[in-house]
């Protein structure tokens, strides 16, 4: 090989690896990645340059779509260095790749995208986590419902979105008037039923108005242990910590007077679960155990639907995988034949 040839494949090399330097570069510069981010995609371009060096590949004009294409299958199938990656971490390295041709193109680095047509792995569907009744139960019991203002406005949060499934933003967007009373069906032989009364009333049944995504409406039944929750909550405790503030028609007050915030909702679930033992708990957590228990107690899923303020009955099924998985162990479990004999 010549000098002259060596030296223009040395030249494309440096090339090739001065472009991955300036993608990281944009990343971290015009796209504010985060750090995490930048070095795992730092780590999976490290390892297409020398996918392509294994290949003959020196140069971005060099490389073809079939190139792209065996480089995921490879991290797929893995090899004597690697082991092979998940769906999620395959798709990453992917969209890293991909990225970097973009980002070549646009510069004027190469004057074709090899991988543009080449679409990350789908990733794994991923089931909603959901704890179990005693978790909740524990999780609840944590915030005495008895006592500071702020212990009786926590347990009411708490009570309220496992009560409801709302959101974590759709709760601390709540104002008091959202609190409502459905009136009873009037009685056999009545022109009228009773007129709406205060959301503690016995008479009708408490409700909560939503606004979901999209600015999109609904009303959710408030159960027992909620309803009783609240009561205590706005009777007790919201007049104290209004007079900290001016007036906020907010349902849930900080210490201040101000409606609470989404992180101060976070920091009373999270006191909550450090209290009774439990990790890994979220506000979602609350809202998918909510929708889990229901289908797990014979709701239809299309009512699900509307509570949770699903636009599509699609997304709410993903909770009948919870439930048939569930079974499935319980049923490998419990049932005599279930298993084999070892």
């Amino acid at each position: 090989m010549s000098t002259e040839h060596e030296t223009a494949r040395e030249q494309s090399a440096a090339a090739l690896h001065s472009a991955v330097a300036g993608y990281l570069d944009h990343l971290a510069v015009e796209r504010g990645l985060a750090a995490n981010t930048l070095s795992s995609y730092r780590r999976d371009l490290r390892r297409y340059l020398e996918f392509l060096a294994g290949r003959g590949v020196d140069s971005l004009a060099a490389v073809a779509e079939s190139h792209v294409t065996e480089f995921l299958r490879r991290l797929r199938e893995g090899d004597a260095d690697h082991p092979p990656l998940g769906g999620n971490s395959a798709g990453r390295a992917v969209v890293a790749v991909r990225g970097l041709h973009r980002f070549a193109l646009r510069e004027g680095l190469a004057a074709v995208d090899p991988a543009g047509g080449v679409r990350p792995p789908t990733p794994a569907r991923r089931l909603p986590k959901a704890v179990s009744l005693e978790a909740i139960e524990s999780l609840l019991g944590a915030v005495p419902g008895e006592g500071a203002p702020r212990s009786l406005r926590d347990r009411a949060l708490l009570e309220l979105l496992y009560g409801t499934g709302a959101r974590i933003s759709e709760a601390v967007g709540l104002d008091v008037d959202d609190i409502t009373r459905l009136a009873p069906e009037p009685a056999p032989g009545s022109e009228h039923g009773d007129p709406a009364g205060a959301p503690g009333s016995d008479d009708g049944v408490a409700a909560v108005r939503y606004r979901g995504k999209g600015g999109k409406e609904r009303l959710v039944p408030i159960g027992r242990f909620a309803r009783a929750a609240l009561d205590s909550y706005l009777v007790r405790a919201r007049p104290v910590l209004a007079a900290s503030g001016r007036g906020s028609s907010a349902l849930f007050l900080n210490a201040r007077g101000g409606r609470l915030t989404r992180q101060g909702a976070w920091a009373v679930l999270r006191a909550a679960a450090e209290r009774a033992g439990l990790s890994d708990v979220s506000p979602h957590t609350l809202r998918h155990s909510f929708a889990t228990h229901l289908i797990d107690g014979g709701a239809d899923v299309r009512v699900v639907q509307e509570l949770l303020g699903h636009a599509s009955v699609t997304t709410t099924q993903v909770y009948t995988m919870v439930t048939v998985d569930r079974l499935r162990e319980v049923y490998a479990a419990s049932h005599p034949r279930a298993n084999a004999a070892g």
